[in-house]
């Protein structure tokens, strides 16, 4: 007997339900002869099926991985059988010698076999079969669980309610004191629970919830601290308003690329849900097309929108992430156009920069603009660069008429992105986190009122 990966072109099996099963690469065959004769951990096959006349039966007891076995079943429709589901989930490693024991002599017992041969073939690792150890301090567990209620006064739980508990589990348990004179316990985990007590606090969930959730005290805590947020939310929520106030709607899109690009720098996903989103988006502005697009599709008129988010690049160091501001802004902002006829009246592209710059003023960021010709998504001669104390935002400008007429969009549709990390840095100085107070008229003096009414004055 072998266990393979099917490799041969066309290569099927029979299985139990008797479906035919054409394998693929992601199904672990059991062979004999180089044979297909079962479907590793999820089904055998029909033609070595155990019926009245079966004489000879050859035993077979394994462990296969639970991710290998998941993918077999997946790769064949969804195929579930109660042994997939069981490896999927995992299987004590340590009592695999029990279980073949146990198999064999029930077969000799029921059925009257005779154990002709045995051989064993254990590639497990080593750190599977040794007894895992975990550390579980007193100190921790009562902080972590607070107060037991004692007859209405509040304690802790004792030495020996914790001994007692995880023994129950089959645990075993070693007390030590540690410098502080604390209980500490070296706490040796049965096979079977290898999966579920890993860590510290597995162990004080298992003593909560057999020690009784109802046998602590349900007391607030005396003390707590207001919350609060931190500056780069603040400054990040006056960002979000600033737009609003100019009439454009958050979104929030996903983080995968709409268009893959050939020169290296996206970050390719590994196991990506749909093959079209392979990738992560190194730009917001083609998903923010796509909004538009589907906006109108919908009937739901231009779409006016702004999106707060990460892109993600490659350089020579690595993998990149980084914070930017885009936003979108076209067509007819107008809701009704009694006012124009019944005629359209898109945004030009100096009322769409004065939204931009109207963000800008209401912020005191210092923006300057300097024509731009770098991406081939714009009009090149409707773009701009956005500088902040001679650092470079981002770009603003039009849409290429090539690309406009590909995506069916109006002509008077405009996006921006920036790099947010140089906004938050320059709002976030000192000098300007402290409000300076402003007049809104100039103080005069009496007389000079008097002086500068328009009305007559009788004394």
């Amino acid at each position: 007997m072998g266990v393979r990966n099917s490799q041969k072109q066309g290569e099927t099996l029979k299985t139990l339900d008797g479906q035919e099963r054409q394998l693929n690469a992601q199904n672990l065959l059991i062979t004999v002869s180089d044979t297909p004769v079962a479907l590793a951990g999820v089904m055998g096959g029909e033609n070595t099926e155990v019926d009245e006349s079966t004489q000879n039966i050859v035993l077979e007891a394994a462990i296969f991985d639970p991710v290998a076995v998941r993918k077999s079943a997946r790769s064949q429709g969804g195929m579930r059988s109660e042994a997939s589901t069981r490896y999927e989930r995992g299987v004590n490693f340590a009592e695999l010698e029990t279980a073949t024991h146990r198999a064999i002599e029930l077969l000799i017992q029921l059925a009257g076999g005779k154990l002709i041969c045995q051989d064993i073939s254990d590639r497990r690792p080593d750190l599977t079969l040794q007894p895992r150890t975990i550390k579980l301090r007193l100190v921790r567990l009562n902080q972590i669980l607070g107060p037991i209620d004692d007859d209405g006064e509040p304690g802790e739980i004792s030495t020996a309610d914790v001994e007692r508990t995880l023994s129950a589990l089959g645990c075993q348990l070693t007390a030590t004191l540690d410098d502080k004179e604390e209980t500490v316990w070296d706490v040796v985990v049965p096979p079977y629970r290898y999966r579920d007590l890993e860590r510290e606090i597995d162990l004080i969930e298992e003593v909560a919830r057999l020690y009784g959730y109802d046998r602590f005290m349900d007391t607030l805590p005396s003390e707590s601290a207001a919350g609060f947020l931190s500056l780069d939310e603040e400054l990040l929520r006056q960002i979000r308003a600033a737009f609003r106030a100019v009439g454009l709607n958050e979104v929030v899109q996903y983080s995968y690329a709409i268009e893959k690009l050939n020169n290296g720098s996206q970050v390719e996903i590994v196991n990506p849900m749909f093959t079209e989103y392979a990738t992560l988006r190194s730009e917001l502005i083609s998903g923010l097309i796509q909004s538009f697009q589907t906006n109108l599709a919908q009937g739901n008129g231009a779409l006016q929108a702004f999106e707060i988010s990460k892109i993600f690049g490659r350089d020579e160091t690595g993998l990149t992430e980084t914070d930017v501001l885009a936003g979108i802004i076209g067509g007819d902002p107008g809701i009704g156009r009694w006012t124009t006829g019944g005629k359209p009246q898109p945004l030009t592209w100096y009322e769409a920069k004065g939204m931009l710059d109207s963000v800008c003023q209401s912020l005191n960021i210092p923006v300057e603009y300097q024509g731009d010709r770098s991406d081939r998504k714009l009009h090149p001669g409707r773009t701009a660069s956005l500088w902040l104390e001679g650092q470079k935002l981002g770009y603003f400008g039009q849409l290429h008429p090539q690309l406009r007429q590909e995506k069916d969009l109006p002509a008077e549709v405009y996006v921006f992105q920036l790099n947010l990390d140089p906004i938050l840095n320059y709002l976030a100085a000192e000098e300007r986190l402290v409000p300076v107070f402003k007049t809104i008229l100039p103080i005069l003096h009496p007389i000079e009122i008097l002086l500068s009414s328009p009305r007559s004055i009788y004394l």
